[in-house]
């Protein structure tokens, strides 16, 4: 039966690092590196943390390889509604329902909704959408045939984009890559080939206007945590004075 490759081994085939070139980076002889990945030599604690620290892993690569080792893991994983990410979910919260706030949500690494504001209810009304029930995915909201996709004007430009960005973090977290797979055959949508400096999506409303909207995304400077590091903040900001005065954003 074939076994699982080492941690170090699947971080390192992912990032396309020959062991030459890790070792390089991290001080550890090719060799020793080798001895590590097939099991021969097990590395200490500062070893597989300057070998994580060069492969640039996520936190939660580095907890598992640290597991693998026989080691303690480094990070903590706590629910985002535990008391000790309170400050980190209020400043979301502030992020999210300052005054004037643009269309804004919050997702994880598996692309899993959140929290979102008034901003983002405002704009499915004027969509025609119903605000998507229990834990939503935006994954399957975004892509699948019943979701946002049917308002989408530029289809192709924004779904192509959407799906290559999500296949690119599939490479690192497994749990997304299921998630796609159960998704089933979606259009081979090209990357987009825009001349502007944004990409806009263009959503027709249900009174026949069209709504322009960009994206900027945003997420926790130094997490120390498993959770806050999967974060991220979506802003969709009006990209013309028409949505914004949709949105009601002044």
């Amino acid at each position: 039966m074939q076994t699982a490759p080492h941690p170090i081994t699947a971080l390192r085939r992912q990032r396309r690092i020959s062991q030459l070139e890790l070792g390089l980076r991290a001080g550890v002889s090719q060799r020793h590196l080798s001895c590590i990945e097939t099991g021969r030599a097990q590395p200490g604690r500062a070893t597989l943390l300057a070998l994580l620290d060069a492969l640039d892993a996520p936190l939660e690569a580095r907890n598992t390889a640290l597991l693998a080792a026989g080691l303690a893991p480094q990070y903590s994983r706590h629910a985002l509604d535990a008391e000790p990410l309170a400050p980190a979910r209020q400043a979301l919260e502030r992020l999210l329902h300052a005054p004037g706030a643009a269309p804004a949500l919050v997702i994880d690494a598996e692309w899993n909704l959140l929290m979102a504001n008034a901003g983002v209810q405002r704009l499915l009304e004027l969509l025609g959408i119903p605000f998507p029930a229990g834990q939503p995915n935006l994954l399957d909201f975004l892509l699948g045939p019943q979701g946002l996709r049917g308002c989408v004007l530029n289809e192709a430009e924004v779904c192509g984009e959407v799906l290559h960005r999500a296949r690119r973090e599939a490479l690192h977290v497994p749990a997304l890559a299921a998630r796609l797979q159960a998704l089933g055959p979606l259009p081979d949508w090209p990357l987009p080939q825009v001349q502007a400096p944004l990409l806009f999506t263009r959503l027709r409303a249900q009174d026949g206007q069209v709504l322009s909207l960009f994206s900027i995304f945003s997420s926790f400077g130094a997490p120390l945590d498993v959770t806050l590091a999967s974060l991220r903040i979506e802003h969709l900001f009006p990209a013309d004075a028409p949505t914004a005065q949709a949105l009601g954003i002044g």
